[in-house]
């Protein structure tokens, strides 16, 4: 047995571990990272952040994510594409290889930690590494627990993570030398074969997707600000804004991602960020920019100059770069990572199309409608005449996460938003005057006009008409922004042309709605959108 240093709360013996090297316990991220560097795991920029790399894989490996199918969970799950089973066998036998492995190396990392800021509904979980990064990355992306909770942390989801095992596909029955099983009978999740660290981040919420709506609490791929007395919350898949929007100085940030809605509002589940920096600048995202240059932050695939200075626009190791920080590296925040129930319930999507409003107003079944839907549009390509683009839709704006049906997280989101008298609006930060090719991208300050008066309530007295295809509420007028704007008809020069993309677009809804429609009330499926021609 290897030393022991840190705070240990627990035996990796209990886990099948027979640590041959040392084990480091609940170290905080500056000693980490110290390791990290030892380890020639990564390097320090010029400001102190540490910098590592991924290799091959730089996202998420959607085709190599398994959920065991055991009687616990079997009718539980939505099983199919995205919810792919694999069985208990295969699992023990991946089990047993990544622990032999863990169990030979020259030093381990553990972090006891929780997931969920709410310790009524918080998750207690261990995550074991093999690299000090990887561990610096858990402690700053999940709650921290102070010494009383660390003294009674008994964990009930483990994550073995051993990203330097490749499994051999062929033999071990997998897809590629990648895995990450959940095993919700043993508590456990493994992961081999891939140095991408949100793997880690992202199996532990689906975990907490599939336990905490059988306690009646919505868990939410979203971000949440509030202003102590008015809260809202972000859905929005990539590229929707929905980071960008959430930070308002006037607001303080909950959290940027994941979220649960309880009994008592709205809580972070996590106790960090986990930034996209592709083009990050200062001018525009000043409070995400300032935490690339603390210790303590992880950067991920950056390239350094050679001042080691990050240049962030350079996408040459991937597009998909990032940063984890813990969320006190930002100072617009609440204190305790925790907000009320929400007035506002905020659908973002960049509607390439140019067709749906820049914001409307949403009955609660148009609300389910569009939360299964998860709708945005991106473009295409850059590619010279390609003008089409191309509809995206992620059932509940997380999809890969979300291990039920999509209606079991709607009809949640309907309860809570009933109980709550919680208002629903759909902001489409895409095109205005013309689809990706003829109109412009919605200016930020017309978008930034119409969310502070959706919040504000400045458009609670405002006239509304109803949108003859998707049945929202439109309003006439909104402070700050040119009445011509809030119509997206009348801003394109061309109606019939307007007429024909927003009836494909309304079948593009349909059609992939279809897949659902077993799943959801009457009410549902009657806000579907309609054609007209």
């Amino acid at each position: 047995m290897g030393g022991m240093f840190g705070t240990p709360s627990g035996d990796l013996g209990q886990h099948g571990i027979s640590p041959s090297g040392s084990v480091y316990w609940n170290l905080p991220a500056n000693e980490l990272i110290a390791l990290a560097v030892e380890r020639s795991e990564g390097i320090l920029s010029a400001h102190g952040a540490l910098v590592t790399e991924t290799g091959e894989r730089t996202g998420r490996s959607p085709n190599d994510k398994f959920i065991v199918d055991e009687p616990s969970v079997s009718n539980d799950i939505n099983w199919g594409d995205v919810n792919v089973s694999t069985d208990m066998d295969t699992f023990v036998r991946m089990r047993a290889k990544v622990v032999d492995f863990l169990s030979k190396q020259d030093a381990l990392f553990v972090q006891d930690l929780y997931c969920g800021a709410d310790f009524s509904e918080a998750l207690p979980i261990r995550v074991v590494n093999h690299n000090a990064w990887h561990n610096t990355f858990a402690r700053n992306m999940f709650i921290r627990p102070d010494d009383e909770q660390l003294a009674k942390h008994e964990p009930e989801f483990t994550v073995l993570h051993a990203p330097h095992f490749e499994a051999d596909a062929e033999t071990d029955g997998l897809n590629s030398q990648c895995f990450v099983i959940v095993n919700y009978a043993a508590k456990e999740v493994i992961i081999g074969g891939t140095r991408y660290a949100g793997e880690i981040k992202k199996s532990i919420f689906s975990v907490m997707n599939l336990i905490l709506p059988k306690k009646g609490i919505l868990p939410m791929h979203c971000s949440a600000n509030t202003t102590g007395e008015n809260t809202a919350i972000f859905f929005g898949l990539s590229g929707t804004g929905k980071t960008t929007l959430s930070a308002d100085p006037k607001r303080a940030l909950i959290g940027d991602d994941e979220h649960g809605w309880g009994a008592n509002g709205v809580f972070n589940f996590e106790g960090g960020c986990y930034a996209k920096l592709i083009d990050l600048s200062e001018e525009d995202e000043p409070a995400i920019f300032g935490t690339t240059r603390k210790h303590g932050t992880v950067l991920e695939n950056i390239v350094l100059d050679s001042e080691g200075v990050p240049d962030f626009h350079d996408t040459s190791k991937t597009q998909n770069t990032r940063g984890s920080y813990p969320i006190e590296f930002i100072d617009n925040r609440t204190a305790d990572s925790k907000g009320g129930h929400p007035q506002n319930v905020i659908f973002l999507t960049c509607d390439a199309f140019g067709v749906l409003p820049p914001i409307s107003k949403l009955t609660p079944s148009q609300a389910a409608y569009h939360f299964i839907s998860g709708y945005t549009a991106k473009v295409a390509g850059t590619e010279i005449g390609v003008k089409e683009p191309q509809a995206t839709f992620s059932a509940c704006f997380g999809e890969p996460f979300m291990p039920m049906h999509p209606g079991v997280y709607a009809d949640l989101l309907s309860e809570k938003m009933d109980q709550h008298g919680s208002t629903a609006w759909l902001i489409n930060t895409g095109w205005s005057g013309g689809a990706y090719g003829e109109g412009n991208r919605m200016k930020i300050k017309y978008t930034r006009a119409m969310l502070n008066a959706a919040l504000d309530g400045d458009l609670d007295d405002v006239e509304f008409i109803t949108d003859p295809r998707f049945g929202f509420e439109v309003p006439t007028s909104c402070p700050g922004v040119p009445a011509d704007v809030l119509q997206p008809k009348s801003t394109w020069s061309n109606g019939e042309a307007y007429d024909t993309t927003a009836d494909k677009l309304a079948s593009m809804f349909n059609e992939n709605f279809k897949r659902y429609e077993e799943g959801v009330s009457t009410e549902v499926n009657a806000a579907a959108p309609v054609a007209l021609s």
